[in-house]
């Protein structure tokens, strides 16, 4: 068994066909079904069940895609970190970020260029636990999100770096502010426990939703909830249209538009939102990744001053 089998095994495991994984790969059909059955028996398993229109994989042969996925991956990134020891920082950095981070990113990712003109960056965005997935897959090195990152179940994978707090306001049509609020743009819980209620929770990410919830309740209320959602956008889209108020961290609305919307600080509270630059531990880092986090942190202790 070598890497070039282990590279075959992953895309015929990817497509679940030998034709299209043959056509992925550049390369004859029976050539490929021919390293695929050599590779079950070298292990003396089979790795494929042939038994449907597409090829799925047994318990080993999804043992074999874990490892191998580990494998391939350590070996590119040993072959980039002999490489940067005697090269500049350059390449592609590959950063994952929830949706109510994406606002965060801009300013570090501004100065980063202006130092590091050779890097160029890859975003993607999800929730944690499809971030958890790309980080392990190394599809992404650093995730930016909220605190608890909700896919560790066990946080022993990660390594975190808190960031400045952020802060949770009260987002409103801007015509209910212009009639229930003063100048300076306050609110009580209490009176927004008195509006519809849009509330930013998913079937597996809830930490929001619970620590809102918490706040509520701290106050002895319990809110109208109107809507459940998943996006950031929409809930937003929804408070423009008239439909109802939310509580989001503040960051969340430099992406959106205020025309429509009004954020409010919410009286007599802490109420804050925890923010981390999340990677793998025992994994390497490139240094473009390392020095970005640097930078992300810089930016954020500037910013708070």
């Amino acid at each position: 068994m070598d890497m070039r089998q282990l590279r075959y095994f992953l895309v015929v495991a990817e497509e679940g066909q030998v034709t299209s994984a043959a056509k992925r790969l550049n390369m004859e059909q029976p050539p490929l079904s021919r390293q695929m059955k050599l590779l079950e028996q070298e292990l003396n398993v089979a790795l494929f069940d042939r038994s449907g229109k597409r090829l799925t994989l047994t318990h080993a042969g999804e043992l074999l895609r874990r490892r191998a996925e580990q494998l391939l991956g350590q070996l590119h990134e040993t072959v980039r970190e002999v490489q940067e020891l005697d090269e500049g920082i350059h390449g592609v950095l590959s950063v994952g970020s929830v949706v109510s981070c994406i606002s965060l990113l801009p300013q570090p990712i501004q100065r980063f260029q202006q130092r590091y003109p050779k890097v160029t960056f890859k975003i993607s965005e999800g929730d944690h636990f499809l971030l958890a997935e790309q980080l392990e897959k190394r599809a992404i090195e650093l995730v930016i999100a909220r605190l608890p990152f909700e896919a560790a179940l066990d946080p022993e994978p990660y390594e975190i770096v808190e960031l400045a707090p952020d802060p949770f306001v009260a987002i409103l049509p801007a015509s209910w502010v212009k009639a229930k609020t003063g100048p300076n743009r306050s609110i009580s819980m209490r009176e927004v426990a008195q509006y519809p209620f849009i509330t930013l929770k998913t079937d597996q990410t809830t930490g929001m939703h619970a620590k809102v919830l918490h706040e509520f309740h701290q106050s002895g209320l319990e809110p109208l909830i109107l809507c459940e959602c998943s996006n950031v956008a929409i809930i937003i889209a929804l408070v423009a249209a008239g439909i109802g108020a939310t509580i989001l961290p503040k960051s969340v609305i430099a992406s959106f538009p205020l025309a429509d919307i009004a954020a409010c600080d919410i009286e007599n509270t802490d109420f804050h939102s925890e923010i981390g630059l999340v990677w793998l531990k025992d994994r390497y880092l490139s240094k473009s990744a390392r020095e970005f986090i640097d930078m992300f942190v810089l930016t954020e202790s500037s910013g708070s001053k």
